[in-house]
């Protein structure tokens, strides 16, 4: 495997739009790509990236040279993408299409057909239970989207942030869980949620989850090519850009995100209100704004989920998550014959927005912190689901910009910035 990518990134500023076109035509040049017929693998809407670049300068390199060049959009378990939210997802009028990029096929991972998946192996359970460090003992069927095999090459592209499950999203993540069955997702998802994630979010390296992902992706036998993508905060351009292998890509990119996207704080705050920008469509997405600050919210606090676009627990998962609520993750691991039959993954949303607590038969769930809802969600649909309810229209957000004296803070955009305490800097 080759451990090291091409490419350049700094924290200290935007790399110019030279620099990104030099990295991503030198990496792609370098690979053994004419003639084949190509896969690109790209993220949903739900992460901030130039992807509309990227895409031109991935179409300009490899149109001449490729027998096929055409797209799969790596949705999980998320709503498919419309063709209008295709459109502005890739920077390319309607038109353009037809005429500029018509050798090209844009697929939606269609995760809800049974008929999408091909297996390519098993990962034995003593294996997982190595991986998990004894966590899980489990066998896991490997299944992923038959597209991938119908290619001679996979092309991955996204960015790279600190993430809840895995520690820093990216590389080989955009086949496990983004073209992935349910199998791999629900264990590696609820392998997280046991570490919890307050403990793996924004770890560097190579954690338990990240080994399962990157174990099932070796079982795709497609050749694999990365560009991975660290976006400079607070905006949607980059500060660091690397082609190579996923795993080499991603760890050069992983490296300085953790530089980027990771914010320290002297002390906690006992409220928080985390503004959800209007890409995250429910809370199974917009949860982010509770993973990314749990770790700032001193004990006894309360975080508040402000999106008032949003009213759905999750378009996909709703069923699921209306009959279990949100829990911390010993609630579930103390009751498990109850628990045991629902969908790992979901288990594991829930456990991560209600956060760190604790659970005892006798004196029952006892959440860290508060978790509360400023959304288009009603306050009874917010108590049947064990999280606090606040009416949007009493919040104004303008005014919580001044109150950091009190113990508050405000998030403008949530969900992808990573809040620690100074304290808890590597």
């Amino acid at each position: 495997m080759n451990t090291h990518s091409h490419g350049t990134g700094t924290p200290d500023r935007l790399l110019s739009d030279d620099e990104v076109a030099a990295v991503v035509q030198a990496g792609l040049a370098a690979a053994a790509l004419d003639g084949k017929r190509v896969l690109l693998i790209v993220p949903d809407g739900t992460r901030t990236a130039p992807l509309p670049q990227l895409f031109r300068l991935i179409h300009a390199a490899l149109a001449p040279r490729v027998a096929a060049l055409d797209v799969l959009i790596a949705l999980g378990t998320h709503q498919p993408m419309s063709q209008e939210q295709i459109n502005a997802h890739f920077g390319v009028a309607p038109g353009e299409w037809q005429s500029h990029f018509a050798d090209v096929r844009v697929f939606n991972h269609d995760w809800h057909e049974a008929a999408t998946f091909a297996t390519v192996g098993t990962i034995a359970e003593e294996e997982i239970a190595a991986i998990s460090n004894g966590m899980l003992r489990r066998s896991v069927e490997v299944r992923v989207n038959r597209l991938a095999l119908a290619y001679d090459h996979l092309l991955i592209c996204g960015p790279v942030f600190p993430h809840e499950v895995v520690g820093f999203s990216g590389g080989n993540k955009y086949l496990f869980p983004g073209i992935s069955g349910p199998e791999v997702i629900n264990l590696s998802h609820w392998l997280g949620a046991l570490i919890t994630s307050y403990a793996i979010i924004g770890t560097r390296g190579i954690t338990p989850v990240r080994r399962v992902i990157d174990r099932a992706a070796a079982l795709v036998p497609t050749p694999k090519l990365c560009v991975a993508m660290v976006v400079a905060p607070g905006t949607n351009a980059l500060s660091g850009v690397y082609v190579g292998s996923p795993e080499a890509a991603w760890a050069d990119a992983a490296e300085l995100s953790a530089q980027l996207h990771v914010r320290y704080v002297e002390h906690p705050f006992q409220q928080i209100l985390a503004v959800m920008p209007a890409m995250y469509q429910d809370i199974w997405t917009a949860a982010k704004g509770m993973y990314k600050l749990e770790p700032v919210v001193a004990d006894g606090g309360e975080l508040i989920i402000y999106a008032p676009h949003i009213c759905e627990f999750s378009y996909t998962h709703g069923a699921e998550l209306a009959e279990i609520g949100y829990h911390v993750r010993d609630y579930f691991v103390k009751q498990w014959q109850r628990f045991a039959h629902h969908p790992w993954g979901v288990l594991a949303h829930s456990t991560h927005l209600r956060g760190m607590g604790s659970y005892d038969p006798i004196a029952g769930e006892q959440p860290r912190i508060r978790v509360t809802l400023a959304t288009g969600i009603d306050a009874a649909r917010c108590a049947a689901h064990q999280v606090g309810y606040c009416d949007p229209a009493t919040i104004d957000v303008a005014a919580w910009a001044a109150r950091e004296h009190e113990g508050v803070l405000l998030v403008p955009k949530a969900g992808e910035l990573l809040y620690r305490l100074r304290e808890d800097t590597p």
